[in-house]
Protein backbone atom coordinates (compact mmCIF):
# COMPACT_ATOMS: atom_id res chain seq x y z
CA UNK A 1 0.00 0.00 0.00
CA UNK A 2 1.52 3.30 -1.08
CA UNK A 3 1.23 6.39 1.08
CA UNK A 4 -0.20 9.09 -1.17
CA UNK A 5 -0.95 12.78 -0.86
CA UNK A 6 -3.10 15.32 -2.68
CA UNK A 7 -2.95 19.08 -2.23
CA UNK A 8 -6.56 19.23 -0.97
CA UNK A 9 -6.91 20.96 2.38
CA UNK A 10 -3.22 21.78 2.72
CA UNK A 11 -3.30 25.38 1.55
CA UNK A 12 -0.13 24.62 -0.39
CA UNK A 13 1.02 27.58 -2.49
CA UNK A 14 4.29 26.28 -3.92
CA UNK A 15 5.29 24.75 -7.24
CA UNK A 16 4.65 21.14 -8.31
CA UNK A 17 8.36 20.48 -7.71
CA UNK A 18 8.10 21.76 -4.14
CA UNK A 19 5.00 19.64 -3.54
CA UNK A 20 6.87 16.50 -4.63
CA UNK A 21 9.80 17.38 -2.38
CA UNK A 22 7.54 18.12 0.60
CA UNK A 23 5.71 14.81 0.15
CA UNK A 24 8.99 12.90 -0.02
CA UNK A 25 10.36 14.68 3.07
CA UNK A 26 7.57 13.13 5.15
CA UNK A 27 7.70 9.66 3.63
CA UNK A 28 4.92 9.84 1.04
CA UNK A 29 5.41 7.63 -1.98
CA UNK A 30 2.89 9.12 -4.40
CA UNK A 31 1.27 12.46 -5.14
CA UNK A 32 -1.79 13.42 -7.13
CA UNK A 33 -0.87 16.27 -9.46
CA UNK A 34 -0.91 17.40 -13.08
CA UNK A 35 2.00 15.78 -14.98
CA UNK A 36 1.74 18.44 -17.68
CA UNK A 37 2.47 21.23 -15.19
CA UNK A 38 5.47 19.36 -13.81
CA UNK A 39 6.98 18.91 -17.27
CA UNK A 40 6.20 22.54 -18.13
CA UNK A 41 8.26 23.73 -15.16
CA UNK A 42 11.16 21.26 -15.31
CA UNK A 43 11.16 19.67 -18.77
CA UNK A 44 10.60 15.96 -19.30
CA UNK A 45 14.05 14.83 -18.15
CA UNK A 46 13.97 17.14 -15.14
CA UNK A 47 10.53 15.91 -14.08
CA UNK A 48 11.54 12.25 -14.42
CA UNK A 49 14.68 12.89 -12.39
CA UNK A 50 12.77 14.78 -9.68
CA UNK A 51 10.41 11.85 -9.16
CA UNK A 52 13.27 9.35 -9.23
CA UNK A 53 15.43 11.24 -6.74
CA UNK A 54 12.54 11.64 -4.32
CA UNK A 55 11.19 8.10 -4.67
CA UNK A 56 7.76 9.46 -5.57
CA UNK A 57 5.34 8.46 -8.30
CA UNK A 58 2.30 10.30 -9.62
CA UNK A 59 -0.71 8.40 -8.32
CA UNK A 60 -3.36 10.12 -10.42
CA UNK A 61 -4.20 13.24 -12.37
CA UNK A 62 -7.56 14.97 -12.74
CA UNK A 63 -9.57 14.68 -15.95
CA UNK A 64 -8.77 17.97 -17.75
CA UNK A 65 -11.94 18.23 -19.80
CA UNK A 66 -15.42 19.56 -18.92
CA UNK A 67 -17.79 16.66 -19.57
CA UNK A 68 -20.73 17.89 -17.45
CA UNK A 69 -22.05 20.77 -19.57
CA UNK A 70 -22.29 21.12 -23.37
CA UNK A 71 -20.82 19.18 -26.28
CA UNK A 72 -19.04 22.33 -27.44
CA UNK A 73 -17.38 22.80 -24.07
CA UNK A 74 -16.45 19.14 -23.99
CA UNK A 75 -14.84 19.25 -27.43
CA UNK A 76 -12.85 22.36 -26.47
CA UNK A 77 -11.06 20.39 -23.77
CA UNK A 78 -10.08 17.36 -25.84
CA UNK A 79 -6.72 18.78 -27.07
CA UNK A 80 -5.76 19.46 -23.46
CA UNK A 81 -6.75 15.91 -22.53
CA UNK A 82 -4.42 14.52 -25.19
CA UNK A 83 -1.55 16.75 -24.03
CA UNK A 84 -2.08 15.74 -20.40
CA UNK A 85 -2.27 12.05 -21.32
CA UNK A 86 1.00 12.30 -23.25
CA UNK A 87 2.66 14.01 -20.28
CA UNK A 88 1.28 11.39 -17.88
CA UNK A 89 2.69 8.56 -19.98
CA UNK A 90 6.13 10.19 -19.96
CA UNK A 91 6.08 10.35 -16.16
CA UNK A 92 4.58 6.91 -15.53
CA UNK A 93 1.18 8.11 -14.33
CA UNK A 94 -1.44 5.49 -15.22
CA UNK A 95 -4.61 6.89 -13.60
CA UNK A 96 -6.88 9.82 -14.40
CA UNK A 97 -9.93 10.55 -12.25
CA UNK A 98 -13.11 12.60 -12.19
CA UNK A 99 -16.13 12.86 -9.87
CA UNK A 100 -19.85 12.40 -10.51
CA UNK A 101 -22.12 14.67 -8.50
CA UNK A 102 -25.14 12.94 -6.91
CA UNK A 103 -27.72 15.41 -8.24
CA UNK A 104 -28.08 17.64 -11.27
CA UNK A 105 -30.20 20.46 -12.67
CA UNK A 106 -30.22 18.61 -15.99
CA UNK A 107 -32.87 16.08 -16.96
CA UNK A 108 -31.27 12.84 -15.69
CA UNK A 109 -31.83 10.56 -18.71
CA UNK A 110 -30.28 12.79 -21.41
CA UNK A 111 -27.57 13.86 -18.96
CA UNK A 112 -26.65 10.23 -18.38
CA UNK A 113 -26.60 9.53 -22.11
CA UNK A 114 -24.31 12.51 -22.74
CA UNK A 115 -22.06 11.61 -19.80
CA UNK A 116 -21.66 8.02 -20.99
CA UNK A 117 -20.87 9.13 -24.53
CA UNK A 118 -18.33 11.75 -23.46
CA UNK A 119 -16.62 9.62 -20.82
CA UNK A 120 -16.38 6.74 -23.28
CA UNK A 121 -14.41 8.97 -25.64
CA UNK A 122 -12.21 10.15 -22.75
CA UNK A 123 -11.54 6.53 -21.80
CA UNK A 124 -10.63 5.63 -25.37
CA UNK A 125 -8.19 8.54 -25.66
CA UNK A 126 -6.63 7.79 -22.28
CA UNK A 127 -6.43 4.09 -23.10
CA UNK A 128 -4.25 4.85 -26.10
CA UNK A 129 -1.67 6.15 -23.61
CA UNK A 130 -2.03 3.25 -21.17
CA UNK A 131 -4.05 5.29 -18.67
CA UNK A 132 -7.12 4.18 -16.74
CA UNK A 133 -10.13 6.40 -16.00
CA UNK A 134 -11.51 6.39 -12.45
CA UNK A 135 -15.05 7.58 -11.72
CA UNK A 136 -15.77 8.81 -8.19
CA UNK A 137 -19.23 8.41 -6.70
CA UNK A 138 -20.06 11.22 -4.23
CA UNK A 139 -21.98 10.19 -1.12
CA UNK A 140 -22.75 13.10 1.26
CA UNK A 141 -26.48 13.46 1.81
CA UNK A 142 -26.63 17.24 1.47
CA UNK A 143 -25.37 17.00 -2.14
CA UNK A 144 -28.01 14.46 -3.11
CA UNK A 145 -30.60 17.24 -2.98
CA UNK A 146 -28.34 20.19 -3.79
CA UNK A 147 -29.60 20.31 -7.39
CA UNK A 148 -33.05 19.63 -8.84
CA UNK A 149 -32.79 15.96 -9.83
CA UNK A 150 -31.17 12.97 -8.10
CA UNK A 151 -28.43 11.26 -10.07
CA UNK A 152 -25.75 8.74 -9.00
CA UNK A 153 -24.19 8.35 -5.55
CA UNK A 154 -23.79 4.60 -4.94
CA UNK A 155 -21.10 2.09 -5.89
CA UNK A 156 -23.60 -0.13 -7.72
CA UNK A 157 -25.01 2.70 -9.82
CA UNK A 158 -21.50 3.87 -10.69
CA UNK A 159 -20.60 0.33 -11.74
CA UNK A 160 -23.69 0.31 -13.95
CA UNK A 161 -22.49 3.54 -15.55
CA UNK A 162 -19.05 2.02 -16.07
CA UNK A 163 -20.66 -0.99 -17.74
CA UNK A 164 -22.59 1.35 -20.06
CA UNK A 165 -19.37 3.14 -20.99
CA UNK A 166 -18.06 -0.25 -21.95
CA UNK A 167 -14.31 0.44 -22.01
CA UNK A 168 -11.94 -1.95 -20.20
CA UNK A 169 -9.82 0.84 -18.67
CA UNK A 170 -12.68 2.43 -16.68
CA UNK A 171 -13.15 1.75 -12.97
CA UNK A 172 -13.81 3.42 -9.63
CA UNK A 173 -12.08 6.17 -7.74
CA UNK A 174 -12.98 4.88 -4.28
CA UNK A 175 -13.08 7.61 -1.64
CA UNK A 176 -13.44 6.69 2.03
CA UNK A 177 -15.69 9.67 2.76
CA UNK A 178 -18.18 8.68 0.07
CA UNK A 179 -17.98 5.05 1.19
CA UNK A 180 -18.73 6.16 4.75
CA UNK A 181 -21.62 8.46 3.81
CA UNK A 182 -23.16 5.58 1.84
CA UNK A 183 -23.23 3.54 5.05
CA UNK A 184 -20.88 0.89 3.64
CA UNK A 185 -18.44 -1.41 5.42
CA UNK A 186 -15.25 -3.33 4.72
CA UNK A 187 -17.23 -6.24 3.24
CA UNK A 188 -18.52 -3.93 0.53
CA UNK A 189 -14.94 -3.20 -0.52
CA UNK A 190 -14.07 -6.89 -0.54
CA UNK A 191 -16.94 -7.58 -2.96
CA UNK A 192 -15.05 -5.67 -5.64
CA UNK A 193 -12.31 -7.07 -7.82
CA UNK A 194 -8.97 -5.29 -7.66
CA UNK A 195 -9.26 -4.36 -11.34
CA UNK A 196 -12.50 -2.45 -10.63
CA UNK A 197 -10.62 0.16 -8.57
CA UNK A 198 -8.44 2.68 -10.37
CA UNK A 199 -7.45 4.91 -7.45
CA UNK A 200 -8.23 5.50 -3.76
CA UNK A 201 -8.68 8.63 -1.65
CA UNK A 202 -8.74 8.44 2.12
CA UNK A 203 -9.82 11.04 4.67
CA UNK A 204 -11.86 11.12 7.84
CA UNK A 205 -15.21 12.32 9.16
CA UNK A 206 -16.27 14.16 12.33
CA UNK A 207 -18.39 12.42 14.95
CA UNK A 208 -21.77 13.60 13.68
CA UNK A 209 -24.73 11.62 12.30
CA UNK A 210 -23.68 10.31 8.90
CA UNK A 211 -26.55 12.20 7.25
CA UNK A 212 -25.01 15.46 8.52
CA UNK A 213 -21.47 14.82 7.31
CA UNK A 214 -20.62 17.62 4.86
CA UNK A 215 -18.49 17.02 1.80
CA UNK A 216 -16.29 19.98 2.74
CA UNK A 217 -16.21 19.07 6.42
CA UNK A 218 -13.57 16.35 6.25
CA UNK A 219 -10.78 15.64 8.71
CA UNK A 220 -7.21 14.49 8.28
CA UNK A 221 -6.89 10.75 7.90
CA UNK A 222 -7.00 9.03 11.29
CA UNK A 223 -8.45 12.01 13.21
CA UNK A 224 -12.12 11.08 12.91
CA UNK A 225 -14.52 8.14 13.09
CA UNK A 226 -13.98 6.27 9.80
CA UNK A 227 -12.40 2.80 10.04
CA UNK A 228 -9.83 3.01 7.23
CA UNK A 229 -8.04 -0.31 7.66
CA UNK A 230 -9.83 -1.90 4.69
CA UNK A 231 -8.40 0.54 2.16
CA UNK A 232 -5.43 -0.67 0.10
CA UNK A 233 -3.41 0.24 -2.97
CA UNK A 234 -2.04 3.70 -3.65
CA UNK A 235 -4.10 5.69 -1.16
CA UNK A 236 -3.98 9.48 -1.36
CA UNK A 237 -5.33 11.74 1.36
CA UNK A 238 -7.92 14.25 0.15
CA UNK A 239 -9.32 16.60 2.80
CA UNK A 240 -11.93 19.09 1.60
CA UNK A 241 -12.74 21.87 4.06
CA UNK A 242 -14.89 24.99 4.15
CA UNK A 243 -12.13 27.36 5.28
CA UNK A 244 -8.45 27.66 4.37
CA UNK A 245 -6.26 25.89 6.94
CA UNK A 246 -4.72 27.93 9.74
CA UNK A 247 -1.64 25.69 9.92
CA UNK A 248 1.15 25.69 7.36
CA UNK A 249 1.12 23.14 4.56
CA UNK A 250 4.24 21.50 6.02
CA UNK A 251 2.65 21.14 9.47
CA UNK A 252 -0.43 19.55 7.89
CA UNK A 253 1.69 17.15 5.84
CA UNK A 254 3.61 16.20 8.99
CA UNK A 255 0.31 15.56 10.82
CA UNK A 256 -0.89 13.47 7.93
CA UNK A 257 2.33 11.43 7.93
CA UNK A 258 1.92 10.66 11.64
CA UNK A 259 -1.66 9.52 11.12
CA UNK A 260 -0.66 7.37 8.16
CA UNK A 261 1.88 5.62 10.39
CA UNK A 262 -0.88 4.89 12.89
CA UNK A 263 -3.11 3.54 10.11
CA UNK A 264 -0.34 1.37 8.67
CA UNK A 265 0.42 -0.04 12.13
CA UNK A 266 -3.23 -0.84 12.83
CA UNK A 267 -3.49 -2.54 9.45
CA UNK A 268 -0.42 -4.64 10.21
CA UNK A 269 1.65 -3.16 7.41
Amino acid sequence: MLKGLTGAGLGFQGSPQQFVELAAKYGFQSVDLDPKSLIASLGEEGAVELLRQNGVRIGSMGLPVEWRTTDDKFREGLPNLLESAAAARKLGCTACCTYILPSTDESPAPFMAAAVRRLRLCAQLLGAYGIRLGLEFVGPHHLRTRWANPFIWTVDDTLEMIAAIGEPNVGLLYDSYHWYTNGLGADDILKLRADQIVHVHINDAPDVPVEEALDNGRLITGEGVIDLTGFTGAVAQEVLQQQPPSESAEDLVARTARQYERLWTSAGL
